[in-house]
């Protein structure tokens, strides 16, 4: 039985790249055994998160239980939280929601101005969207950066997303505004 309490999850940093592997290929997995889209991502690219501090990850007595990261868009006027996973024997016990919780403080400490986004098709993550006050929106609200859309293409969805002239695809626009929440 896994101790919930006895997860830590810390600001990923490089003692933190020989996870990259087991990430990448979690994120994989998952994605399989959902049928759902997900932009893929490098190990130089997670690499480079952990490097920068962007990321966060969850461990359980040394090992992975779970990871997440951020990107910063438009100038830092948006940033996206993506890559949440949880590996297989950690789920169902509300790892998610922690991990979910800290990368949202870390996006808020690192760009406290920005508006924060989320992109999924997963009904767990809006809930969790929503109860950190994201509110969902169309894509013509999210960043117009190229270099993110482009991110999409390596998504199973893409050509949804390139049919509906990027203004909507399976995957819901979640947004956090910090200028509607000013007096939370």
């Amino acid at each position: 039985m896994i101790d919930i309490d006895k997860i830590e999850i810390v600001i990923a940093g490089e003692e933190h790249v020989k996870y990259v592997d087991e990430i990448l290929d979690t994120i994989t997995r998952a994605a399989k055994v959902r049928g759902t889209g997900i932009a893929k991502r490098s190990s130089d690219y997670v690499k480079q998160k952990m490097l920068e501090h962007k990321a966060v990850v969850a461990l359980y007595e040394g090992r992975f239980a779970g990871f997440s990261y951020i990107e910063s868009w438009s100038n830092k006027q948006f940033v996206a939280n993506s890559g949440l996973i949880v590996g297989d024997e950690f789920r169902g016990i509300g790892l998610a929601k922690r991990i979910k919780r800290r990368i949202f403080e870390l996006s808020r400490e690192r760009f406290p101005k920005a508006k924060i986004f989320s992109l999924t098709t997963g009904a767990a993550v809006m809930k969790m969207n929503n109860e950190l006050g994201y509110r969902p929106v169309t894509f013509n609200q999210l960043t117009d950066d190229e270099a993110f859309w482009k991110g999409c293409e390596s998504c199973v969805n893409f050509d949804i997303l390139q049919r509906n002239g990027r203004s909507m695809c399976l995957c819901t626009g979640m947004l956090y505004d910090p200028e509607e929440h000013l007096n939370d």
